[in-house]
């Protein structure tokens, strides 16, 4: 059977205030379209019609091929919205999901159910309702002695007998495809707005003896709607704890989940303990048994297994195993820290890589530069990479000792064992095994390793 999504997404927004379209707007990292997609994928076999209107081009932009979109202007209410998917859709599937793209929290379990409903239902249409306290403006749903729906009553026209009611319509709808279109055509236009809205096609089928049939929602947080910046922030908080109690179940331990922010997609192994005001964006990947946080800041990055982060920024970087780091420290794009690296506080290293064993002090910057095993990169340490138009390489070789606030001028190599004297300035290369010291650095002496062990 088939069955495609319908996405109303022409909204204007008006109350979000502001110049970036409504389903734009992030919900945990990812548009509240997105997650409208996502949540359609389980219950659907065809590709997604998106209804766009205020901010078209910015929507169709952001969706690429991952759905067709028709333009609903001007806009006339959800029922009109609906028909502009008419000349795509008819004959072409089966049944069709109607949802909105402002409520990123809807589960696709939850449709799955409403198109099981549909399926088992010999009327033409299934909806999603939920019981609820506090309506939030809902409609309310009316239904026949037998259990069927008889009609959606909208908040502003229901009597003070039916605002009793606590059952309220979500939005959310599985049509027989054939009975749907025509049904379009017979909504009267609502006289106070002059709109047509979809929810009158529930009155329709009921009027004709057709059976509507409802699945309750047990998870009223699924319902949050987005029209103002206090709903979108209201979303944030449902989706953080959705995300971090799956990290949690999945053996992620979380000293205090409310303060933890975690976008979606972002991977942690099992053991790692995620410390208060932990920020992890984008595409992390973290491994097991680690510590994050506290107070740490990580986008886009990699860490392996068994690191410690604390009080730290990364950003496009990669951590190997063992590596221990912060308080304050910083990784910007192209950092590599190989196994058991130690970086101390207030250092900053960028585009770089340091091999396994090596000690950063700290207050030390590294840039533009590959460092050999177990050096020591003493406090102060600054690769000067920029010339004023140009980035230049540092070279360092394993067992190098730098000595505290040395500049190292690239571009430079400084050969396998070699020392420099705290405060040196180094402006040429300096050979394996050497000692050098002053400003401009000159080679002291020849020194002798001591053999490993």
């Amino acid at each position: 059977m088939r069955v495609t999504a319908i996405l109303l997404a022409a909204g204007q927004g008006t109350r979000m205030k502001s110049s970036l379209p409504k389903v734009l707007h992030p919900v945990a990292g990812k548009p509240m379209i997105w997650h409208a997609l996502e949540a359609i994928k389980q219950s659907t076999t065809e590709k997604p019609v998106v209804v766009v209107g205020h901010g078209a081009e910015g929507v169709t932009k952001y969706l690429g091929d991952s759905a067709q979109t028709v333009l609903q202007e001007p806009q006339l209410g959800t029922g009109h919205a609906v028909m502009q998917a008419e000349p795509l859709l008819r004959d072409k599937t089966d049944l069709i999901v109607v949802c909105y793209s402002d409520m990123p929290l809807l589960r696709g379990e939850t449709l799955q159910a409403l198109v099981e409903t549909q399926k088992n239902n010999k009327g033409p249409l299934s909806m999603l309702t939920v019981y609820a306290e506090h309506p939030r403006g809902f409609g309310r749903v009316i239904r026949n002695a037998d259990g069927t729906v008889s009609a959606i009553v909208e908040e502003y026209v229901a009597t003070a007998e039916q605002l009793q009611v606590k059952e309220l319509n979500v939005g959310g709808y599985c049509f027989d495809a054939n009975w749907l279109w025509d049904a379009l055509h017979r909504i009267p236009k609502n006289h106070k707005k002059g709109e047509y809205y979809l929810t009158d096609v529930v009155e329709l089928a009921s009027k004709d003896g057709l059976a509507v049939q409802a699945t309750v929602m047990d998870d009223l947080e699924e319902t949050i709607g987005v029209n103002t910046r206090v709903h979108l922030a209201e979303c944030e908080v449902a989706m953080r704890r959705r995300i971090n109690h799956q990290h949690m179940l999945n053996g992620v331990t979380m000293i205090d989940p409310a303060s933890t922010y975690i976008e979606i997609g972002v991977k942690i192994g099992a053991d790692t303990v995620i410390m208060p005001n932990a920020y992890l964006y984008g595409g992390t990947e973290i491994g097991e048994g680690n510590v994050i946080g506290p107070n740490s800041i990580i986008r886009d990055s990699k860490i392996g297994n068994r690191c410690k982060v604390l009080a730290s920024v990364m950003e496009g970087a990669v951590l190997e195993d063992d590596v221990d780091m912060g308080p304050f420290a910083r990784l910007r794009k192209g950092a590599h820290l190989g196994n058991h690296v130690h970086m101390g506080n207030f250092g900053e290293v960028k585009d770089s890589r340091l091999a396994d064993g090596v000690k950063m002090g700290h207050f030390s910057y590294i840039g533009n530069a590959q460092i050999g095993a177990n050096t020591n990169i003493g406090a102060g340490t600054i690769t000067c990479n920029y010339d004023g138009e140009k980035k230049h390489a540092t070279e360092i070789g394993e067992d190098v000792f730098i000595g505290s606030d040395t500049m190292l001028v690239a571009p430079i190599k400084i050969g396998d064992g070699a020392r420099t004297g705290a405060g040196s300035v180094v402006t040429k290369n300096v050979a394996e095994d050497t000692l050098v010291v002053g400003m401009p650095a000159r080679a002291i002496k020849k020194l002798e390793r001591k053999a490993k062990k």
